[in-house]
């Protein structure tokens, strides 16, 4: 066993990737799912939106449940749980089956990227957790980019099997990294259940939480329209349209390195202004999101702003929930998704309006409303997460 902070934060980064590869590489083999199971584009989309469900809803509950009990044996269940539930996906011959295996294992989703929050800020200490939690955001950011591109390049150039097998290997390799590396680490500190649910009657708490769904909700609710956007109002070419939606996916990395350090130094600035930055953003886009050459350079400023995004979240949620850190992780996932959901249905009732090129309209009313909380927070001490240190036990 190990015991190097610096390698157990990169298995868990890696761990998390495993996971995110998992949900996000299906997108990119729809099409071949539905021809193989011989079902329509959106009855395969179900492999999609209810992976998504599950962990909306496990995001509060199962991290609860599963806090009290050794790190190390909980993440080596999760990963096992997605081994096994992705090696039957390969061989599976019938649609509700896969349908049953991609979906089991959503629920334990929040569980291993809870806890791979907790234990990386308490392995870096309270100084450097937003560091060591921006490293995690990378796993999420890599499996978010990565998972895309190399499930479709696999199904198109291979088999779909080879692509499916992809996400079983990946899972797998995780699942001895953490069972020959990773030292035990059995909870510290238990609290009991109703210790941990006790945080919800923080008014902090349900502020932040509004916060987050805004917040992400603005990112989200014009991300997941990127695609139809540069295509039918930047007017570009599918190749430039993918290239653009892979670089944003990079600057999402690049992001979370920069969040690490703002919000280590400077962390109620930087949640401050962020709102303005990416309300600029999404104004410029608004005024010229005809012209390829500025789409091209917001694209690359919101992908940074993006992966900032994240990393503010899970800061302000886990700072004002810090006694329950396991449980916190748990709220911010479950705030980011619907944060997601609630972006996305109301950026299209904009695209329905008004048409494709007001999508943005959406996201600036979702980054004003974070604004009005993140400012009022900030300027009551009492509601302020800043104010508060992270808990560190493990």
């Amino acid at each position: 066993m190990l015991n190097n902070k610096n390698l157990l934060i990169f298995i868990l980064a890696t761990g998390v990737f495993g996971i995110l590869n998992t949900e996000m590489g299906f997108i990119g083999i729809l099409p071949y799912i539905a021809e193989r199971y011989d079902v329509t584009i959106v009855h395969a989309g179900l492999l999609i939106s209810l992976f998504a469900l599950g962990v909306a809803v496990a995001g509060p509950t199962m991290p609860l449940v599963f806090s009290r009990f050794n790190r190390k044996y909980i993440m080596l269940l999760v990963l096992g749980v997605f081994t096994v539930c992705n090696t039957i996906s390969v061989f599976a011959e019938d649609f509700n089956l896969l349908l049953v295996v991609r979906v089991l294992p959503a629920f334990l989703h929040p569980v291993y990227c809870s806890m791979a929050f907790t234990v990386a800020a308490a392995l870096a200490g309270a100084k450097d957790a937003p560091k060591a939690v921006a490293k995690i955001n990378i796993g999420v950011s890599a499996g978010m980019v990565v998972g895309v591109p190399i499930s479709n390049f696999l199904a198109e150039n291979i088999s779909l099997t080879a692509s499916m097998s992809f996400f079983a290997i990946t899972t797998f390799l995780v699942m001895l990294a953490t069972a020959f590396l990773v030292p035990s680490m059995p909870a510290e500190g238990r609290l009991t259940y109703g210790e941990q649910l006790a945080v919800l009657k923080k008014p902090m708490v349900w502020a932040s939480i509004f916060a987050v769904i805004f917040l992400n909700g603005s990112v989200f609710g014009v991300f997941n329209y990127l695609a139809e956007y540069l295509a039918s109002v930047s007017g570009l070419s599918p190749t430039l349209v993918s290239l653009l939606l892979f670089v944003y996916g990079l600057c999402n990395i690049f992001g979370s390195m920069i969040a690490g350090n703002l919000l280590s130094s400077r962390p109620i600035g930087t949640v401050k202004i962020f709102p303005f930055f990416l309300g600029a953003v999404y104004l410029l886009f608004l005024l010229g999101g005809n012209a390829f050459p500025l789409v091209a350079v917001l694209t690359v400023f919101w992908g940074l702003l993006a992966g900032i995004n994240a990393n503010i979240n899970q800061y302000w949620l886990s700072h004002a929930a810090s006694e329950a850190p396991d449980f916190a992780n748990g709220l911010f996932l479950t705030a980011a998704n619907l944060g997601c959901m609630a972006g996305t249905a109301i950026s299209g009732m904009f695209i329905e309006a008004w048409g494709t090129e007001y999508v943005v309209c959406g996201g600036l009313v979702f980054i004003v409303a974070a604004g009005i909380i993140f400012w009022s927070q900030c300027h009551k001490g009492s509601m302020n997460p800043a104010l508060i240190p992270a808990n560190e036990p493990v």
